[in-house]
């Protein structure tokens, strides 16, 4: 069950706030996207609490006019969780499991103070449990909420509008056990060749919110699935829980890109729906720490603060193992019973790493046929 306690960075497990516990690897974090009605603007944020570590860091990327730009910040903890700000950048929670403030102060160019509003409650994901071999890779909650934004952004001197009228986004909170930091020196025995598959797609469509993700083992078996629909002003227990969903993924040749998708789900009483999938855009997720070389999340900068910009090409070559994490910018076509439909906009995040049989993957990295 979710509380308001959970939008703070306070967890010590993977359960919400009422447990306790502890694990070296353990981090709390922020994560934002928002883009324009019409996908051509689009940014992202993070920020990690790593108490075991006494790090926070934090990033904000933008897309924009074919260049993705971000600013990487990360501090010492100084064992105070609460203080939720790294240089210019700040998340500030307004109305907890509703509202948050996201804040940059112009550094490096980019400058942004945005206002998110949920248009539903937040769904709680299932418990996400899984270990490579002996070794526990990741054992986290995350609650995941769609929304409108609201306020500016300005990227090299250019300041945009962010309507609510027009733009929406995803944020979610996530505590518990992941990959942070230096890696282990340690390897495993036997050693175990990386696989991971995974597709999450958090939608807004005019009067509701799609969510669906997926992680499959190598042989294409789920291990953690679910397809949900939020109307919105949906209070908590008042989701729609979707049946037999499955995503069919059309992969650009030679590549492990997704070209298009459709996700077939049925209702309660049984009727089918599709949701079909079309990416107009691509955000490298390395642009917010995620795999990121230098400014992977919960690695040590010294005891001072760091703050540095960095300028990429959302369309670099997507075999460089740091380039397979990505959001696609996606259009979104719902279709229901009787022909009805829908359009909306969302993300189409996936990492894909390694086997997968129904892909046709058999390496790390091989392309699609």
């Amino acid at each position: 069950m979710l509380t308001a306690g959970d939008e703070y960075p306070i967890h010590q497990t993977p359960e919400p706030v009422a447990y306790s516990g502890s694990d070296r690897n353990f981090y709390d974090r922020y994560f934002f996207n928002g883009y324009s009605g019409d996908g051509s603007v689009f940014f992202a944020a993070a920020m990690g609490v790593y108490p075991h570590l006494n790090v926070i860091d934090g990033t904000i990327s933008v897309l924009h006019e074919g260049k993705q730009s971000s600013v990487y910040f990360s501090r010492p903890l100084n064992m105070e969780r609460m203080d939720t700000f790294i240089g210019g950048m700040s998340v500030e929670v307004l109305e907890p499991l509703k509202r948050i403030r996201l804040k940059l102060e112009e550094t490096e160019g980019i400058a942004l103070d945005v206002e998110f509003t949920g248009r539903a409650f937040p769904v709680e994901e299932p418990r996400f449990t899984r270990r490579q071999g002996p070794r526990m890779l990741m054992d986290l909650t995350r609650m995941t909420q769609n929304g409108r934004w609201s306020g500016k952004l300005r990227i090299d001197g250019k300041e945009i509008e962010v309507n609510p009228d027009s733009w929406t986004g995803t944020r979610d909170r996530s505590w518990g056990v992941r990959p942070i930091g230096a890696p282990d020196a340690q390897p495993l025995i036997p050693p175990l060749d990386p696989q991971f598959y995974w597709i999450w797609t958090p939608t807004n469509f005019p009067n509701l919110s799609l969510y669906f993700h997926v992680n499959d083992d190598a042989k294409g078996e789920a291990w953690n699935k679910r397809a949900v629909l939020a109307m919105d002003g949906a209070k908590q227990g008042e989701h729609l829980h979707l049946d037999d969903a499955h995503m069919d993924v059309t992969y650009a040749p030679g590549t492990r890109r997704m070209a298009k998708a459709r996700l077939s789900v049925k209702d309660g009483p049984g009727n089918p729906h599709t949701v079909d999938f079309e990416p107009i855009g691509t955000f490298l997720m390395k642009g917010i720490g995620y795999g990121h070389p230098k400014f992977r999340h919960g690695m040590s900068h010294g005891d001072q603060l760091i703050v540095e910009r960095e300028d990429m090409d959302p369309n670099a070559a997507w075999n460089i193992p740091e380039n397979l994490h990505i959001q696609e910018i996606v259009r979104a076509k719902h279709t229901g019973p009787g022909g009805l439909s829908s359009e909306g906009i969302g993300v189409f995040e996936q990492l894909f790493m390694g086997p997968h049989a129904p892909s046709g993957f058999k390496d790390l990295l091989d392309g699609a046929a």
